[in-house]
């Protein structure tokens, strides 16, 4: 479990990876290199895990009220801009130029050929190579939030990445239904084209395999994940085969692992046993029942521990529903222009004014 310990001088950075994807121009790329095919049938291509409904702006602004500790903060997209600066000016003017957009060119600076990418696995797997990136960073997606303050010590320790999650054993039955899944979607259905699902958990397991596990693998959460630049850099820079087997795959691929997964088994092979728990509220409100998101609020609001909060596919869910989130965030961030909430006009004329930033 994570301990005080003295004061670590290494800064820590945080890595936000950022798409729009109702951005026309984006569109009509993924579209093309569909080749034709449905969305449906194409892993990791459907319409929501492209969707952007301004979960960026209560990210930064999360990270710049509750770990302002943090020296840098850069956004990696695909030559899109998330218009977050006017924000950041209004309530953290001395923040503004500790924020940073960053281009997929950039970080596949030498690996071109593999652009564009419409996948995440890929992305990630490059975010190490920003340039000016501390050797201590945390890697967040844009629909994580924190809802607490978080001490540096939350993520580092001795310059070690805190590790958050559990050991699980190897995913046998897994691996075995989806091999039985392709078998018969390929060779009896005639669906040659079919690719499993890429799971969660399988991406971290292949993550495990490589740093030498062939029995269990740790899983991690869906909270931001502390990344030691050094080590992972490291290791894919001595096997260029590895990271070029990763990042070849345009939308996700169930041989793909998992970039966190990997810094995390590469931890553990030092020897870093700084493990405790996520600390987090996961929230998938779609289709869920009545007062779902309520009682999620109420879970944060009632146990301290919880400092992370992950909220996905929020774009599919109600105008009221997702600003009854917002509209919580609003009080937890405490910004507040004069005596009111910073985004908290009328209800209804809530989320026009916070998507016209």
């Amino acid at each position: 479990m994570p301990v005080s310990s003295s004061a670590d001088p290494t800064p820590i950075d945080v890595v936000i990876t950022w798409v729009d994807g109702g951005d026309s121009k984006f569109s009509e790329k993924l579209e093309y290199h569909l080749n034709g095919k449905s969305r449906s049938v194409v892993p990791g291509a459907n319409h929501t895990r492209f969707a952007s409904v301004n979960e960026i702006t209560y990210c930064v602004l999360s990270i710049l009220t509750f770990a302002p500790f943090v020296r840098k903060i850069f956004i990696v997209t695909d030559n899109q801009n998330p218009k977050i600066f006017d924000v950041v000016k209004k309530f953290f003017p001395e923040r503004l130029k500790s924020i940073s957009i960053v281009d997929h060119t950039e970080i596949f600076n030498g690996y071109e050929e593999f652009l564009p990418t419409f996948n995440s696995r890929s992305i990630e797997t490059m975010i190490w190579r920003i340039k000016g990136l501390s050797n201590n960073f945390i890697y967040f997606n844009d629909d994580n939030f924190l809802v607490r303050s978080i001490e540096p010590s939350d993520w580092f320790i001795d310059s070690k990445p805190v590790l958050r999650g559990k050991w699980f054993p190897a995913p046998t039955p897994r691996l075995l239904w989806d091999w039985t899944m392709q078998c018969l979607q390929r060779h009896v259905l005639h669906k040659t084209h079919f690719k499993p699902r890429p799971s969660f958990h399988i991406g971290q397991w292949n993550a495990a395999r490589i740093a030498g596990y062939t029995f269990k693998y740790f899983a991690n959460s869906h909270t931001p994940h502390p990344i030691d630049l050094v080590t992972v850099s490291g290791f894919l820079d001595r096997d260029k085969t590895i990271l070029k087997k990763n990042i070849r795959y345009k939308f996700r691929n169930q041989n793909q692992f998992n970039f966190v997964s990997l810094s995390n088994h590469l931890q553990l092979n030092k020897g870093n046993r700084y493990i405790t728990k996520p600390d987090l509220a996961y929230l998938q409100p779609v289709g869920r029942a009545k007062g779902y998101i309520d009682k999620k609020m109420a879970y944060c609001i009632k146990n301290q521990h919880v400092k992370f909060l992950c909220v996905q596919s929020l774009d599919l869910c109600s105008h009221t529903e997702r600003n009854k989130l917002y509209s919580w965030m609003d009080s937890i961030l405490q910004l507040e222009v004069g005596s009111k909430n910073w985004l908290q006009p009328e209800p209804k004329q809530r989320f026009t004014k916070l998507m016209h930033y």
